[in-house]
Protein backbone atom coordinates (compact mmCIF):
# COMPACT_ATOMS: atom_id res chain seq x y z
CA UNK A 1 0.00 0.00 0.00
CA UNK A 2 1.58 3.47 -0.79
CA UNK A 3 2.04 6.16 1.55
CA UNK A 4 0.69 9.34 1.13
CA UNK A 5 3.65 11.75 0.52
CA UNK A 6 1.80 14.12 2.76
CA UNK A 7 1.71 12.11 5.65
CA UNK A 8 5.46 11.60 6.94
CA UNK A 9 7.07 8.17 7.67
CA UNK A 10 7.77 8.76 11.19
CA UNK A 11 6.70 11.62 13.43
CA UNK A 12 10.29 13.76 14.20
CA UNK A 13 11.38 14.52 17.64
CA UNK A 14 10.89 17.61 19.29
CA UNK A 15 13.91 19.59 19.90
CA UNK A 16 14.89 19.37 23.57
CA UNK A 17 17.57 21.31 25.84
CA UNK A 18 19.37 17.76 26.16
CA UNK A 19 20.04 17.77 22.46
CA UNK A 20 21.86 20.77 23.03
CA UNK A 21 23.97 19.61 25.63
CA UNK A 22 24.66 16.75 24.48
CA UNK A 23 25.98 18.22 21.06
CA UNK A 24 28.18 20.79 23.36
CA UNK A 25 29.82 17.68 24.86
CA UNK A 26 30.48 15.73 21.77
CA UNK A 27 32.07 19.00 20.53
CA UNK A 28 33.80 19.34 23.21
CA UNK A 29 35.11 15.74 23.10
CA UNK A 30 36.01 16.37 19.29
CA UNK A 31 37.92 19.72 20.27
CA UNK A 32 40.23 17.61 22.59
CA UNK A 33 40.94 14.80 20.05
CA UNK A 34 44.49 14.85 18.72
CA UNK A 35 45.39 17.53 20.99
CA UNK A 36 46.35 16.29 24.67
CA UNK A 37 48.08 19.70 25.84
CA UNK A 38 44.14 21.59 25.86
CA UNK A 39 42.82 18.21 27.18
CA UNK A 40 45.81 18.62 30.07
CA UNK A 41 44.98 22.74 30.53
CA UNK A 42 41.09 21.39 30.77
CA UNK A 43 41.94 19.25 33.67
CA UNK A 44 44.24 21.74 35.30
CA UNK A 45 41.79 24.86 35.02
CA UNK A 46 39.11 22.84 36.51
CA UNK A 47 41.13 21.54 39.46
CA UNK A 48 42.28 24.69 39.95
CA UNK A 49 38.73 26.53 39.56
CA UNK A 50 37.34 23.49 42.34
CA UNK A 51 40.08 24.32 44.70
CA UNK A 52 39.39 27.89 44.30
CA UNK A 53 35.40 27.16 45.06
CA UNK A 54 36.15 24.88 48.40
CA UNK A 55 38.62 27.62 50.06
CA UNK A 56 35.14 30.00 49.31
CA UNK A 57 32.81 27.79 50.74
CA UNK A 58 34.74 27.72 53.85
CA UNK A 59 34.91 31.32 54.04
CA UNK A 60 30.98 31.78 53.28
CA UNK A 61 30.24 29.15 55.81
CA UNK A 62 32.25 31.40 58.41
CA UNK A 63 29.21 32.37 60.73
CA UNK A 64 27.15 28.90 60.92
CA UNK A 65 31.12 27.27 61.47
CA UNK A 66 31.19 30.53 64.47
CA UNK A 67 27.65 29.77 65.23
CA UNK A 68 27.12 33.87 64.95
CA UNK A 69 24.24 35.17 61.99
CA UNK A 70 24.59 38.34 62.95
CA UNK A 71 26.87 38.78 59.62
CA UNK A 72 25.15 36.21 57.71
CA UNK A 73 23.38 38.74 55.44
CA UNK A 74 26.46 40.45 54.83
CA UNK A 75 28.13 37.23 53.38
CA UNK A 76 25.13 36.48 51.48
CA UNK A 77 24.19 39.79 49.94
CA UNK A 78 28.39 40.97 49.08
CA UNK A 79 29.09 37.63 47.80
CA UNK A 80 26.51 36.86 45.72
CA UNK A 81 26.40 41.05 44.53
CA UNK A 82 30.37 40.50 43.81
CA UNK A 83 29.37 37.00 41.93
CA UNK A 84 26.26 38.15 39.78
CA UNK A 85 28.86 41.63 38.99
CA UNK A 86 31.81 39.41 37.99
CA UNK A 87 29.60 37.30 35.60
CA UNK A 88 28.55 40.29 33.80
CA UNK A 89 31.86 42.16 33.72
CA UNK A 90 34.77 39.73 33.53
CA UNK A 91 33.48 38.20 30.35
CA UNK A 92 33.68 41.23 28.59
CA UNK A 93 37.43 42.51 30.66
CA UNK A 94 39.32 39.37 30.33
CA UNK A 95 37.80 35.68 30.42
CA UNK A 96 34.97 35.82 27.48
CA UNK A 97 32.59 33.28 27.27
CA UNK A 98 32.47 29.63 26.30
CA UNK A 99 30.58 28.96 22.79
CA UNK A 100 31.31 26.07 22.02
CA UNK A 101 27.71 26.01 20.23
CA UNK A 102 28.07 29.16 17.99
CA UNK A 103 24.72 30.67 17.18
CA UNK A 104 25.78 31.25 13.62
CA UNK A 105 25.55 27.38 13.21
CA UNK A 106 21.89 27.41 13.59
CA UNK A 107 21.17 29.84 11.41
CA UNK A 108 20.16 27.63 8.48
CA UNK A 109 17.99 25.11 10.68
CA UNK A 110 14.27 25.18 11.28
CA UNK A 111 14.56 25.98 14.52
CA UNK A 112 12.11 28.18 16.65
CA UNK A 113 13.65 31.01 18.58
CA UNK A 114 12.12 29.90 22.00
CA UNK A 115 14.03 26.71 21.60
CA UNK A 116 17.06 27.93 20.72
CA UNK A 117 17.47 30.32 23.46
CA UNK A 118 16.74 27.16 25.81
CA UNK A 119 18.74 25.08 24.61
CA UNK A 120 21.88 26.92 24.07
CA UNK A 121 21.35 28.61 28.02
CA UNK A 122 20.93 24.92 29.09
CA UNK A 123 24.30 24.08 27.22
CA UNK A 124 25.41 26.96 28.68
CA UNK A 125 25.18 26.15 32.26
CA UNK A 126 27.41 23.06 31.30
CA UNK A 127 30.39 23.98 32.22
CA UNK A 128 33.23 24.21 34.69
CA UNK A 129 32.79 27.96 36.05
CA UNK A 130 29.06 27.21 36.91
CA UNK A 131 29.92 24.28 38.76
CA UNK A 132 32.55 25.95 40.43
CA UNK A 133 30.42 28.76 41.66
CA UNK A 134 27.40 26.78 42.86
CA UNK A 135 29.91 24.41 45.29
CA UNK A 136 31.29 27.71 46.14
CA UNK A 137 27.80 29.67 47.15
CA UNK A 138 26.34 26.36 48.81
CA UNK A 139 27.87 27.36 51.71
CA UNK A 140 25.08 30.26 51.51
CA UNK A 141 22.39 26.89 52.33
CA UNK A 142 24.74 25.92 55.14
CA UNK A 143 24.59 29.15 56.98
CA UNK A 144 20.39 29.12 56.35
CA UNK A 145 20.19 25.64 57.72
CA UNK A 146 22.08 26.29 60.64
CA UNK A 147 20.22 29.38 61.30
CA UNK A 148 16.39 28.35 60.28
CA UNK A 149 16.61 24.47 60.08
CA UNK A 150 15.45 22.73 56.82
CA UNK A 151 13.00 24.84 55.53
CA UNK A 152 15.33 27.85 55.09
CA UNK A 153 17.98 25.26 53.92
CA UNK A 154 15.77 24.24 50.85
CA UNK A 155 14.52 28.41 50.09
CA UNK A 156 18.50 29.27 49.92
CA UNK A 157 19.36 26.34 47.54
CA UNK A 158 16.81 27.52 45.40
CA UNK A 159 17.91 31.07 45.79
CA UNK A 160 21.50 30.00 45.15
CA UNK A 161 19.86 28.55 41.88
CA UNK A 162 17.91 30.87 40.55
CA UNK A 163 21.12 33.04 41.30
CA UNK A 164 23.67 31.11 38.96
CA UNK A 165 20.37 30.85 36.36
CA UNK A 166 21.09 34.60 36.80
CA UNK A 167 24.78 34.98 36.59
CA UNK A 168 24.90 33.01 33.14
CA UNK A 169 21.83 34.95 31.57
CA UNK A 170 23.24 38.33 32.11
CA UNK A 171 27.01 37.37 30.89
CA UNK A 172 25.49 35.74 27.84
CA UNK A 173 23.08 38.74 27.63
CA UNK A 174 25.93 41.43 27.61
CA UNK A 175 28.04 39.87 25.65
CA UNK A 176 25.55 38.87 22.83
CA UNK A 177 24.56 42.29 23.45
CA UNK A 178 27.82 44.13 23.25
CA UNK A 179 29.25 41.83 20.25
CA UNK A 180 26.18 43.14 18.19
CA UNK A 181 27.23 46.44 19.02
CA UNK A 182 30.58 46.18 18.10
CA UNK A 183 29.95 44.96 14.66
CA UNK A 184 28.44 47.71 14.06
CA UNK A 185 30.93 50.31 13.33
CA UNK A 186 27.97 52.83 13.84
CA UNK A 187 27.33 52.26 17.28
CA UNK A 188 31.19 51.02 18.19
CA UNK A 189 31.90 54.37 20.38
CA UNK A 190 28.54 53.98 22.41
CA UNK A 191 29.57 50.32 23.03
CA UNK A 192 32.96 51.70 24.46
CA UNK A 193 31.73 54.02 26.56
CA UNK A 194 29.10 51.56 28.40
CA UNK A 195 31.70 49.43 28.60
CA UNK A 196 34.33 51.40 30.20
CA UNK A 197 31.66 52.92 32.37
CA UNK A 198 30.84 49.61 33.54
CA UNK A 199 34.11 48.39 34.96
CA UNK A 200 34.84 51.82 36.04
CA UNK A 201 32.25 50.89 38.68
CA UNK A 202 34.68 48.21 40.31
CA UNK A 203 36.78 50.74 41.44
CA UNK A 204 34.86 53.32 43.43
CA UNK A 205 32.87 50.10 44.96
CA UNK A 206 35.96 48.49 45.67
CA UNK A 207 37.46 51.76 47.50
CA UNK A 208 34.16 52.15 49.58
CA UNK A 209 34.15 48.71 50.39
CA UNK A 210 37.74 49.26 51.54
CA UNK A 211 36.91 52.36 53.32
CA UNK A 212 33.80 50.68 55.40
CA UNK A 213 35.57 47.79 56.65
CA UNK A 214 38.17 50.14 57.55
CA UNK A 215 35.87 52.34 59.57
CA UNK A 216 34.44 48.60 60.83
CA UNK A 217 30.67 50.28 60.98
CA UNK A 218 28.98 47.20 60.87
CA UNK A 219 25.34 48.91 60.91
CA UNK A 220 26.49 50.79 57.65
CA UNK A 221 27.13 47.70 55.83
CA UNK A 222 24.08 45.82 57.40
CA UNK A 223 22.17 48.98 55.85
CA UNK A 224 23.90 48.23 52.65
CA UNK A 225 23.29 44.28 52.38
CA UNK A 226 19.52 45.05 53.07
CA UNK A 227 19.25 48.00 50.05
CA UNK A 228 21.87 44.67 47.94
CA UNK A 229 19.67 42.35 49.10
CA UNK A 230 16.44 43.90 47.61
CA UNK A 231 18.25 44.35 44.22
CA UNK A 232 18.74 41.78 41.53
CA UNK A 233 22.52 41.20 42.44
CA UNK A 234 21.41 40.15 45.73
CA UNK A 235 17.84 38.94 45.59
CA UNK A 236 18.45 35.77 45.12
CA UNK A 237 21.40 34.54 47.72
CA UNK A 238 19.27 36.43 50.77
CA UNK A 239 16.26 34.43 50.87
CA UNK A 240 17.38 31.66 53.01
CA UNK A 241 18.79 34.16 55.70
CA UNK A 242 15.42 36.42 55.78
CA UNK A 243 13.85 32.69 56.41
CA UNK A 244 16.46 32.04 59.14
CA UNK A 245 15.75 35.74 60.46
CA UNK A 246 11.81 35.33 60.49
CA UNK A 247 11.32 37.85 57.20
CA UNK A 248 9.45 35.04 55.83
CA UNK A 249 7.06 37.13 53.23
CA UNK A 250 10.30 38.26 51.83
CA UNK A 251 11.55 35.02 50.37
CA UNK A 252 8.84 34.97 47.52
CA UNK A 253 9.09 38.85 46.45
CA UNK A 254 13.03 38.43 45.86
CA UNK A 255 12.65 35.01 43.95
CA UNK A 256 10.14 36.81 42.15
CA UNK A 257 12.70 39.94 41.53
CA UNK A 258 14.97 37.38 40.62
CA UNK A 259 12.85 35.09 38.35
CA UNK A 260 11.75 38.35 36.15
CA UNK A 261 15.19 39.69 35.85
CA UNK A 262 16.45 36.26 34.19
CA UNK A 263 13.14 36.31 32.19
CA UNK A 264 14.29 39.60 31.11
CA UNK A 265 17.82 38.71 30.35
CA UNK A 266 17.16 35.68 28.23
CA UNK A 267 14.20 38.09 26.32
CA UNK A 268 17.13 40.51 25.36
CA UNK A 269 19.47 37.69 24.46
CA UNK A 270 17.03 36.26 22.26
CA UNK A 271 16.56 39.63 20.36
CA UNK A 272 20.39 39.89 20.24
CA UNK A 273 20.96 36.48 19.19
CA UNK A 274 19.03 36.22 15.94
CA UNK A 275 21.50 39.50 14.66
CA UNK A 276 24.36 36.60 15.93
CA UNK A 277 23.19 33.90 13.75
CA UNK A 278 22.98 36.50 10.88
CA UNK A 279 26.66 37.92 11.74
CA UNK A 280 26.07 41.36 10.75
CA UNK A 281 24.37 44.00 12.17
CA UNK A 282 22.18 46.91 10.64
CA UNK A 283 24.31 49.99 10.27
CA UNK A 284 21.75 52.04 8.06
CA UNK A 285 22.39 52.88 4.51
CA UNK A 286 26.06 53.33 3.42
CA UNK A 287 27.20 56.50 3.04
CA UNK A 288 29.16 57.74 0.20
CA UNK A 289 33.03 57.60 0.61
CA UNK A 290 35.36 61.48 -0.07
CA UNK A 291 37.26 60.94 -3.04
CA UNK A 292 41.22 59.70 -1.82
CA UNK A 293 43.87 62.08 -3.26
CA UNK A 294 46.85 59.25 -4.12
CA UNK A 295 45.40 56.69 -6.37
CA UNK A 296 44.38 52.99 -5.02
CA UNK A 297 47.56 52.51 -2.68
CA UNK A 298 46.43 55.74 -0.90
CA UNK A 299 43.14 54.40 -0.42
CA UNK A 300 44.26 51.24 1.36
CA UNK A 301 46.27 53.44 4.02
CA UNK A 302 43.80 54.28 6.59
CA UNK A 303 44.65 57.99 8.05
CA UNK A 304 46.26 57.24 10.98
CA UNK A 305 48.85 55.55 8.81
CA UNK A 306 49.44 58.37 6.11
CA UNK A 307 53.25 59.20 7.20
CA UNK A 308 54.16 55.67 6.44
CA UNK A 309 56.50 54.62 3.34
CA UNK A 310 54.78 52.71 0.81
CA UNK A 311 56.65 50.04 1.35
CA UNK A 312 55.94 46.51 2.62
CA UNK A 313 56.50 47.81 6.24
CA UNK A 314 53.90 50.44 5.68
CA UNK A 315 51.87 47.98 3.78
CA UNK A 316 51.76 45.75 6.84
CA UNK A 317 51.23 48.33 9.52
CA UNK A 318 48.35 49.83 7.46
CA UNK A 319 46.85 46.31 7.40
CA UNK A 320 47.05 46.02 11.46
CA UNK A 321 45.71 49.31 12.00
CA UNK A 322 42.90 49.11 9.89
CA UNK A 323 42.39 45.43 11.46
CA UNK A 324 42.66 46.68 15.13
CA UNK A 325 39.88 49.47 14.25
CA UNK A 326 37.90 47.79 12.48
CA UNK A 327 37.63 44.01 13.58
CA UNK A 328 35.55 43.73 16.80
CA UNK A 329 37.45 40.60 19.28
CA UNK A 330 40.45 43.03 18.52
CA UNK A 331 38.15 46.48 19.66
CA UNK A 332 37.04 44.91 22.69
CA UNK A 333 40.83 44.14 23.68
CA UNK A 334 41.55 47.57 23.34
CA UNK A 335 38.72 49.00 24.97
CA UNK A 336 39.57 46.27 27.50
CA UNK A 337 43.39 48.40 27.78
CA UNK A 338 41.40 51.35 27.85
CA UNK A 339 39.58 50.24 30.87
CA UNK A 340 42.19 48.72 32.99
CA UNK A 341 44.78 51.22 32.63
CA UNK A 342 42.66 53.96 34.27
CA UNK A 343 41.57 51.20 36.87
CA UNK A 344 44.46 49.78 37.93
CA UNK A 345 46.80 52.68 38.87
CA UNK A 346 43.66 54.35 40.52
CA UNK A 347 43.15 51.05 42.72
CA UNK A 348 46.70 51.00 43.95
CA UNK A 349 47.37 54.42 44.37
CA UNK A 350 44.16 55.83 45.48
CA UNK A 351 42.66 52.94 47.09
CA UNK A 352 45.11 52.80 49.93
CA UNK A 353 44.72 54.36 53.16
CA UNK A 354 44.82 57.57 52.02
CA UNK A 355 41.37 56.88 50.84
CA UNK A 356 38.28 57.59 53.26
CA UNK A 357 34.93 58.34 53.62
CA UNK A 358 33.58 61.33 55.72
CA UNK A 359 29.94 61.64 56.45
CA UNK A 360 30.24 65.62 56.47
CA UNK A 361 33.18 65.99 53.67
CA UNK A 362 32.03 63.46 51.69
CA UNK A 363 34.78 61.16 49.78
CA UNK A 364 38.05 61.98 50.70
CA UNK A 365 40.93 61.05 47.92
CA UNK A 366 44.36 61.91 49.91
CA UNK A 367 47.17 59.95 49.02
CA UNK A 368 50.52 59.12 50.16
CA UNK A 369 52.49 57.52 47.65
CA UNK A 370 56.24 57.52 46.55
CA UNK A 371 57.65 57.36 42.93
CA UNK A 372 58.62 54.08 43.39
CA UNK A 373 54.72 52.50 44.27
CA UNK A 374 53.75 54.75 41.05
CA UNK A 375 56.50 53.26 39.08
CA UNK A 376 55.37 49.43 40.10
CA UNK A 377 51.56 50.25 39.11
CA UNK A 378 52.68 51.78 35.93
CA UNK A 379 54.85 48.53 35.17
CA UNK A 380 51.58 46.44 35.59
CA UNK A 381 49.79 48.67 33.29
CA UNK A 382 52.62 48.72 30.69
CA UNK A 383 52.74 44.64 31.28
CA UNK A 384 48.57 44.65 30.42
CA UNK A 385 48.65 46.45 28.17
CA UNK A 386 51.02 44.62 26.15
CA UNK A 387 49.77 41.43 27.13
CA UNK A 388 47.04 41.69 24.19
CA UNK A 389 49.74 40.28 21.83
CA UNK A 390 49.88 36.89 23.36
CA UNK A 391 48.21 35.46 20.69
CA UNK A 392 48.36 38.33 17.85
CA UNK A 393 48.00 35.52 15.16
CA UNK A 394 45.32 33.59 16.49
CA UNK A 395 43.18 36.88 15.67
CA UNK A 396 44.19 35.96 11.96
CA UNK A 397 43.45 32.45 12.18
CA UNK A 398 43.86 30.41 8.19
CA UNK A 399 44.11 33.93 7.07
CA UNK A 400 47.53 34.09 8.36
CA UNK A 401 48.28 31.30 4.95
CA UNK A 402 48.84 34.57 3.33
CA UNK A 403 51.37 35.86 5.42
CA UNK A 404 52.98 31.93 4.77
CA UNK A 405 52.65 32.25 1.17
CA UNK A 406 54.07 35.55 0.48
CA UNK A 407 56.89 34.43 2.65
CA UNK A 408 57.20 37.78 4.83
CA UNK A 409 60.25 38.13 7.13
CA UNK A 410 59.72 37.27 10.42
CA UNK A 411 61.37 40.16 11.92
CA UNK A 412 59.68 42.39 9.65
CA UNK A 413 55.90 41.37 10.25
CA UNK A 414 56.23 41.66 14.28
CA UNK A 415 58.14 45.08 14.10
CA UNK A 416 54.77 46.14 11.48
CA UNK A 417 52.96 44.36 14.02
CA UNK A 418 53.79 45.54 17.05
CA UNK A 419 53.92 49.63 15.36
CA UNK A 420 50.62 49.18 14.19
CA UNK A 421 49.26 48.04 18.07
CA UNK A 422 51.28 50.56 19.36
CA UNK A 423 49.74 53.54 17.01
CA UNK A 424 46.79 52.82 19.71
CA UNK A 425 47.89 52.14 22.96
CA UNK A 426 50.45 54.47 23.14
CA UNK A 427 48.09 57.22 23.12
CA UNK A 428 46.05 55.92 26.00
CA UNK A 429 49.30 54.96 28.52
CA UNK A 430 49.94 58.87 27.45
CA UNK A 431 46.63 59.74 29.25
CA UNK A 432 46.82 57.54 31.83
CA UNK A 433 49.88 59.24 32.87
CA UNK A 434 48.33 62.44 32.78
CA UNK A 435 45.15 61.70 34.87
CA UNK A 436 46.94 60.16 37.39
CA UNK A 437 49.43 63.15 37.91
CA UNK A 438 47.01 65.37 38.14
CA UNK A 439 44.55 62.64 40.63
CA UNK A 440 47.78 62.60 42.60
CA UNK A 441 48.44 66.33 42.48
CA UNK A 442 52.19 65.45 41.60
CA UNK A 443 52.42 67.11 37.75
CA UNK A 444 56.30 66.59 38.04
CA UNK A 445 55.58 63.56 37.92
CA UNK A 446 53.60 63.03 34.70
CA UNK A 447 57.18 62.26 32.87
CA UNK A 448 58.68 59.80 34.80
CA UNK A 449 55.32 57.95 34.77
CA UNK A 450 54.72 57.81 30.95
CA UNK A 451 58.48 57.20 30.98
CA UNK A 452 57.61 53.57 32.65
CA UNK A 453 54.91 52.95 31.15
CA UNK A 454 56.36 53.25 27.62
CA UNK A 455 59.67 50.86 29.02
CA UNK A 456 57.15 48.09 30.30
CA UNK A 457 54.78 48.62 26.78
CA UNK A 458 58.09 47.63 24.80
CA UNK A 459 59.65 44.90 27.25
CA UNK A 460 55.99 43.32 26.80
CA UNK A 461 55.50 43.47 23.19
CA UNK A 462 59.28 41.66 23.38
CA UNK A 463 58.37 39.02 25.75
CA UNK A 464 54.70 38.89 23.97
CA UNK A 465 56.24 38.21 20.46
CA UNK A 466 57.69 35.05 21.93
CA UNK A 467 54.91 34.08 23.42
CA UNK A 468 52.40 34.03 20.35
CA UNK A 469 54.76 32.26 17.83
CA UNK A 470 55.46 29.56 20.40
CA UNK A 471 52.40 29.19 21.85
CA UNK A 472 49.33 30.32 19.60
CA UNK A 473 46.07 29.03 19.65
CA UNK A 474 43.11 29.07 17.84
CA UNK A 475 40.10 31.41 18.21
CA UNK A 476 36.43 29.98 17.51
CA UNK A 477 34.75 31.36 14.09
CA UNK A 478 32.49 33.19 15.72
CA UNK A 479 30.94 36.84 15.54
CA UNK A 480 31.20 37.32 18.77
CA UNK A 481 34.35 38.95 19.94
CA UNK A 482 34.27 37.25 23.62
CA UNK A 483 34.06 33.87 22.97
CA UNK A 484 36.37 31.47 23.36
CA UNK A 485 36.64 27.82 22.56
CA UNK A 486 36.25 24.96 25.14
CA UNK A 487 39.40 25.14 27.38
CA UNK A 488 41.10 28.40 25.67
CA UNK A 489 39.93 30.22 28.52
CA UNK A 490 42.55 28.17 30.56
CA UNK A 491 45.20 28.47 28.14
CA UNK A 492 44.63 32.44 27.57
CA UNK A 493 44.95 32.67 31.61
CA UNK A 494 48.10 30.10 31.55
CA UNK A 495 49.50 31.91 28.60
CA UNK A 496 48.78 35.83 30.26
CA UNK A 497 50.18 34.66 33.69
CA UNK A 498 53.55 33.59 31.78
CA UNK A 499 53.63 37.07 29.72
CA UNK A 500 52.79 38.83 32.95
CA UNK A 501 55.72 37.31 34.98
CA UNK A 502 58.16 37.47 31.90
CA UNK A 503 57.42 41.12 31.14
CA UNK A 504 57.16 42.38 34.82
CA UNK A 505 61.05 40.55 35.28
CA UNK A 506 61.61 42.53 32.25
CA UNK A 507 60.41 45.96 33.05
CA UNK A 508 61.83 45.57 37.28
CA UNK A 509 65.13 47.93 35.86
CA UNK A 510 62.74 50.67 35.33
CA UNK A 511 61.62 50.22 39.17
CA UNK A 512 65.50 49.61 40.48
CA UNK A 513 65.80 53.09 38.37
CA UNK A 514 63.33 55.00 40.55
CA UNK A 515 65.02 53.96 43.52
CA UNK A 516 67.97 54.70 42.90
CA UNK A 517 68.24 57.62 40.91
CA UNK A 518 65.77 59.28 43.37
CA UNK A 519 64.34 63.04 42.01
CA UNK A 520 66.79 62.22 39.64
CA UNK A 521 64.49 60.06 38.31
CA UNK A 522 61.24 62.37 37.77
CA UNK A 523 63.44 64.02 35.07
CA UNK A 524 65.46 61.31 33.29
CA UNK A 525 62.28 58.55 33.76
CA UNK A 526 60.57 60.15 30.40
CA UNK A 527 63.82 59.52 28.11
CA UNK A 528 65.09 56.44 29.71
CA UNK A 529 62.03 54.77 29.42
CA UNK A 530 61.26 55.65 25.47
CA UNK A 531 65.02 54.31 25.06
CA UNK A 532 64.80 51.25 27.30
CA UNK A 533 61.06 50.22 26.01
CA UNK A 534 62.02 50.58 22.07
CA UNK A 535 65.49 48.79 22.19
CA UNK A 536 63.86 45.74 24.00
CA UNK A 537 60.89 45.71 21.59
CA UNK A 538 63.42 45.94 18.36
CA UNK A 539 65.31 43.26 20.42
CA UNK A 540 62.15 41.14 20.93
CA UNK A 541 61.16 41.46 17.35
CA UNK A 542 64.80 40.54 16.06
CA UNK A 543 65.02 37.20 18.35
CA UNK A 544 61.26 36.29 18.04
CA UNK A 545 61.45 37.11 14.13
CA UNK A 546 63.98 34.00 13.45
CA UNK A 547 61.79 31.53 15.38
CA UNK A 548 58.84 32.58 13.26
CA UNK A 549 60.38 32.36 9.92
CA UNK A 550 61.29 28.16 11.23
CA UNK A 551 57.79 27.98 12.71
CA UNK A 552 55.25 29.17 9.88
CA UNK A 553 54.15 26.16 8.94
CA UNK A 554 53.05 25.02 12.93
CA UNK A 555 51.98 28.22 13.57
CA UNK A 556 49.30 28.31 10.79
CA UNK A 557 48.43 24.66 11.74
CA UNK A 558 48.32 25.73 15.55
CA UNK A 559 45.99 29.17 14.80
CA UNK A 560 43.61 27.33 11.77
CA UNK A 561 40.60 26.81 13.59
CA UNK A 562 39.42 23.28 13.64
CA UNK A 563 35.73 22.61 12.23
Amino acid sequence: MAVPVTEPASRARPIKARHFVRLKLRVMANNFRGQAWRAVLFVIGSLVGFWIAVGAFFGLATPAIAGDDRYALLVAAFAGGLTVLGWLLLPLVFFGVDETLDPARFALLPLPRRTLVTGLFTAALVSVPTIAVLLALSALVVNAGVFGGWSAAVVAALGVILGMLLCVAAARAVTSAFATMLRSRRVRDLAAVLLAVAAALLGPLQLAGLAALRDADWDRLAGVATVVGWTPFGAPWTVGIDVAQGRVWAAPVKLLITAVTIAALLAWWSRSLESAMVGAASTGPARSKPEVSGGAVAALFPRITGWLPRDRFGALVAREARYWWRDARRRANLITIAVVGLFVPLMVNVGGQGFSIDSEQGFDFATDTSPVLVSFSMLFVGLLAAMTLANQFGFDGSAYAANVIAGIPGRLELRARMAAFSLYVLPMLAFVAVVMALVLGEPTWMGFMAGTLFATFGAGLAVNSFVSVLAAYSLPETSNPFAMNSGAGVTKSLLALLAMVATAATGVPTVIAAALLGDAWLWLGLPLGILYGVGVALLGSYLAGDALDRRQPELLSAVTPRR
